[in-house]
């Protein structure tokens, strides 16, 4: 699955050097970020022209802590590749409203997301986009659900304040993207990979949304695929 993804991000960096990826963090991409290192690593790769967005960011939460996406980004992938630019949303911000504002405003002055990389939630959510009856069109400032902060919790130590909040592109910004490729892993992503092929948009499950987009590719590994 990483390697076919990679072969995504390669195709579509020849085609348009200056391409804006849109980037997610989690244990799904990993296996992508380093295969991408690898081939920048062999010169197969060059990123010197292209830019990225990340999807989200805890709140408030400072950069140096090994549980922000700040420094996951870093570790995994952009210390060891060329990338122009990249943005991640700024979880030490004393104004995450105007952060918000901002962050949107750098991505529409960037030309908008060529390709938009999304991982799904055990409860179905993309980027911190939770189970909701209504669901943001911008960047926002947004409460974790319950089923997220357990999720994420084996990732704090114990007695350390775990953020309930998170920063996260909404829905217009990810729908605004050209293509999406979606990485679907793990067992335990099964039952609810299973329910974005049965034909049903979800309103709880804010994923099943993607299928209204008109280009967008999931990829699984076996384990996620058997349910």
């Amino acid at each position: 699955m990483s390697y076919a993804a990679a072969d995504v991000f390669a195709r579509q960096v020849a085609q348009k050097p200056d391409s804006v990826f849109g980037l997610a963090t989690g244990s799904t991409p990993i296996g992508l970020y380093d295969e991408l290192a690898k081939r920048y690593s062999e010169g197969k790769l060059d990123f010197s022209k292209a830019k990225s967005f990340n999807l989200d960011e805890y709140y408030p939460i400072k950069r140096t802590h090994e549980q922000s996406y700040y420094y996951f980004m870093n570790h995994y992938l952009f210390d060891k590749v060329n990338f122009a630019e990249t943005h991640i949303p700024d979880g030490e911000t004393d104004n995450p409203e105007q952060e918000c504002v901002d962050y949107d405003a750098k991505i529409k002055a960037a030309g908008g997301v060529d390709l938009q990389l999304l991982g799904i939630g055990f409860n179905g959510h993309v980027g911190f986009n939770e189970p909701s009856s209504t669901y943001m069109m911008r960047t926002n400032l947004t409460d974790l659900t319950n089923s997220t902060l357990e999720a994420n919790s084996r990732f704090f130590s114990e007695g350390e304040i775990q953020p309930t909040t998170a920063l996260t592109i909404g829905f217009g910004a990810i729908f605004s993207a050209k293509k999406i490729l979606l990485l679907i892993s793990g067992a335990g992503k099964a039952e609810i990979a299973k329910k974005l092929f049965d034909d049903k948009i979800y309103t709880d499950i804010p994923a099943s949304l993607l299928l209204l987009h008109p280009d967008v590719t999931v990829m699984m590994d076996k384990a996620a695929a058997e349910g």
